[in-house]
């Protein structure tokens, strides 16, 4: 699963030059074949450039994550129990997990490929979701990869990934209510500081 996450960050890149509203499944198609372009020619990436992929990721995927939905939703209703500057701490650790984890996988992608489901988007709709699918070489299996976004101003961000089915803040939202329960917002704190400061990444598991 773990070059499951190089196409799923790449699949979020899109250049600061496109200030004009696009379609959530025109942008999602559109940056992922400009960065699956990008991965197949630099060398670096391909042979475990980490720093090389983490600047990549700061730069490109970043811009297009809603990750304070994203910490909330992960965090379900213990979000409650934390004050304003628990909050911001577990966005920012969150943040910091995620381009661990996307920035690893970045190094893993093995030239897979990507179909795009068809997709219509309804007048006023402001929540999406774009599904697409993996296709593996060889023998493995064709993976579904599906995109939550919602819409914020003229612009589209994603808040979850559903991978083979299984959603990345559900995914999350397990393990961080578990640790809450044993040790509080603070506990799961420390937790995520102290993955981050290994350098810990984590993936989705079917």
């Amino acid at each position: 699963m773990k070059s499951l996450f190089a196409l799923f960050s790449g699949l979020l890149i899109a250049t600061t030059a496109m200030a004009q509203e696009v379609a959530p499944d025109v942008l999602v198609k559109t940056v992922t074949n400009e960065v699956l372009d990008i991965v197949r020619k630099d060398k670096d990436i391909q042979s475990g450039n980490t720093k090389k992929a983490i600047d990549l990721v700061e730069a490109k995927v970043l811009p297009h994550f809603n990750f304070t939905r994203m910490t909330q939703l992960a965090l379900g209703k213990d979000w409650r129990q934390a004050n304003a500057a628990q909050q911001k701490t577990l966005t920012d650790e969150f943040h910091v997990l995620l381009v661990r984890t996307y920035s690893k996988a970045l190094t893993e992608y093995k030239n897979q490929t990507i179909d795009f489901k068809p997709f219509a988007l309804k007048p006023g709709e402001t929540d999406v979701r774009v599904r697409t699918q993996i296709k593996q070489s060889g023998a493995g299996k064709n993976i579904e990869l599906d995109y939550d976004l919602e819409k914020s101003g003229a612009t589209w961000k994603v808040y979850d990934i559903s991978v083979g089915g299984i959603s990345l803040v559900t995914t999350y939202r397990d393990s961080f209510a578990s640790e809450v329960r044993n040790n509080g917002i603070d506990g799961l704190v420390k937790s995520l500081q102290a993955k981050n400061k290994s350098g810990e990444a984590t993936s989705v598991k079917k």
